[in-house]
């Protein structure tokens, strides 16, 4: 910051005649001001980190995220300046890119999101699907974990499950990123996180609440509706729930009125029994105002309203996790309504920290999920136009390729259920072996805005063996190997049939190894260092520097 100081410059005129004894000064006084530089010392430490992390958004999906806002005919960023929350972090902060891989001797190239979040939780190198572990298997201390002893109040915010991947990596130590149950038993019984708020309840749940009516009135008594504990993925009688609540202090909240309304320090909110409403559920309720859930914006508002109490500061994780779930489904309509669900948090953080000199904000990806991207094609090849122009010599134009237009980012906004929807509709069991061209025309057509062949819908249709469960698999004729999750894969082949009117690529249904954006807002001192390329591990390190956990 630059100061203004007033100086008083003094100039004093001599004069002298040619006689001695007839000298004269005459002092003539003017007051000026004096612009001068005086260097403030850099802020290098914050009170605040806000690590926003977008699930699988590599550069290719904030780039449909910016078509989209800048470029769409209907863009819903019309009349706000067609200006992301993340573009405004880039313009105001600092834009770096980071690697995401495995990390150390014994890494990887490609990363999980287990390892990818344990890394960038703790600035050591981790396994594949480890959570809270180094590479070879010991427990790291996170952090969250580094904060919450430091004396600051933590908070965990997930559109997901709070035991999934992502979250649980900042407060749980297990050899693999399945073992949710025991991550939810470690977040309750640990005590080093204040707020946790997202889906999940199943592996809070005792393994009998689908049958033993005492077990279901106690959670309707909590207020909690039974979409929420209506089934159970754990093997025991524990409710940890009630644990969190009479045993560690918990408030507990089951909707967004119950979260709203709460004011405890020490909150556990629970909006489903598995994952959050997708994004596209999400726009449509909120189009008619009947949201129950808290979307991810209301949660994140939430956090930061009770963490912020703390006045010794506050660590923050808040994950948009479906971005990384759509990818793996090639659903780009998905994860373009994802993205803005993401984007609208971001906006909620940026909004609050705008004008605030004591909070780092960063926000990346775990990594890239399905090689996503905008392709040209050979199909619907452009028709000649004459254009007006002097150096069309009278030819007309026509392109060879079609290169996309601008109304395909609205047709993937308009979207109105995800590929999960889809394959639902043709059977809920994802058993589809009586499955019919006929159903797969009529469920793709009822929840996207295309309309497909019988040919097409017999392509979707196409199965090859069994899987464990006795039901047939997707038919790949190409990149088998990358599609992984068996009968959830026939969302890649109604991504394929649709690719064409989406002028839309997929290379895999899993991760790709590319790097990740990295966005840095707050002091200047604190965010510069993040404009480099960079790894995970370094970002972690950066963000507990900043923190004062670690020596720089």
């Amino acid at each position: 910051m630059n100061k203004k100081l007033l100086a008083v410059a003094v100039s004093a005129v001599l004069l002298s005649a040619c006689n001695d004894t007839d000298t004269k000064t005459v002092e003539v006084i003017k007051e000026v001001e004096v612009i001068k530089e005086v260097p403030t010392k850099a802020v290098t430490s914050v009170k605040n980190v806000i690590l926003m992390i977008g699930d699988g958004m590599g550069p290719q999906q904030v780039g449909l995220l910016e078509e989209y806002a800048t470029r769409a005919p209907n863009s819903t960023y019309n009349g706000r300046g067609n200006q992301t929350a993340l573009s405004k972090l880039a313009h105001n902060g600092h834009l770096g890119l980071s690697l995401n891989a495995p990390h150390g001797a014994n890494g990887k190239l490609v990363t999980d999101s287990a390892c990818s979040a344990t890394q960038l939780a703790t600035g050591i190198a981790a396994g594949s699907e480890m959570i809270g572990l180094d590479d070879q298997g010991n427990i790291v201390e996170t952090i969250l974990e580094k904060a919450k002893k430091a004396g600051k109040a933590t908070g965990l915010v997930s559109d997901t499950r709070i035991t999934h991947a992502t979250p649980a990596a900042f407060a749980a130590h297990q050899p693999h990123r399945s073992y949710e149950p025991e991550i939810a038993e470690q977040l309750i019984e640990s005590g080093m996180v204040d707020v946790l708020l997202s889906g999940g309840a199943r592996v809070f749940m005792p393994s009998d609440i689908k049958t033993d009516e005492a077990d279901r009135k106690a959670m309707a008594d909590l207020g909690a509706p039974e979409s929420v504990y209506k089934k159970s993925k754990r093997s025991d009688d524990r409710n940890l729930v009630i644990e969190a609540k009479e045993q560690h202090g918990y408030a507990l909240a089951f909707d967004n009125a119950q979260m709203q309304s709460s004011e405890a320090d020490k909150l556990l909110g629970l909006f489903a029994n598995s994952g959050m409403a997708d994004g596209i559920a999400y726009k449509a309720c909120k189009a008619d105002n009947s949201c129950t859930q808290p979307s991810l914006k209301e949660m994140t508002v939430k956090a930061l309203d009770v963490l912020s109490k703390d006045e010794d500061g506050f660590f923050l994780m808040i994950e948009g996790g479906q971005i990384d779930w759509a990818g793996h489904a090639n659903d780009a309509g998905w994860m373009l309504n994802e993205l803005l669900k993401f984007d609208e948090a971001v906006e909620a953080v940026y909004a609050w920290v705008k004008d605030r000199d004591d909070t780092l904000v960063v926000v990346t990806a775990d990594h890239e999920t399905g090689s996503f991207g905008f392709s040209y094609s050979s199909h619907n090849k452009p028709e000649a136009v004459t254009l007006p122009g002097d150096g069309m010599n009278g030819k007309d134009y026509k392109p060879k390729f079609n290169f996309g237009g601008l109304e395909i980012l609205d047709t993937l906004y308009a979207q109105e259920g995800t590929f999960y929807d889809v394959i639902g509709e043709v059977n809920g069991n994802y058993d589809y072996s009586n499955a019919t061209d006929q159903q797969w025309k009529e469920a793709i057509e009822k929840y996207t805005p295309y309309t497909v062949t019988y040919e097409q819908a017999a392509k979707v249709n196409a199965t090859q063996d069994v899987n464990s469960s006795g039901y047939p698999l997707p038919q790949f004729d190409d990149f088998s190997d990358f599609y992984v999750y068996d009968t959830e894969d026939f969302t890649a082949k109604v991504g394929r049939v649709l690719a064409t009117q989406q002028n839309v690529v997929w290379g895999t249904g899993t991760h790709t190894a590319a790097p990740v954006p990295v966005y840095a807002f707050g002091p200047e001192g604190v965010t510069r260092q993040f404009s480099t390329m960079q790894h995970h591990v370094d970002i972690s390190n950066k963000m507990m520097a900043a923190l004062g956990l670690i020596e720089e």
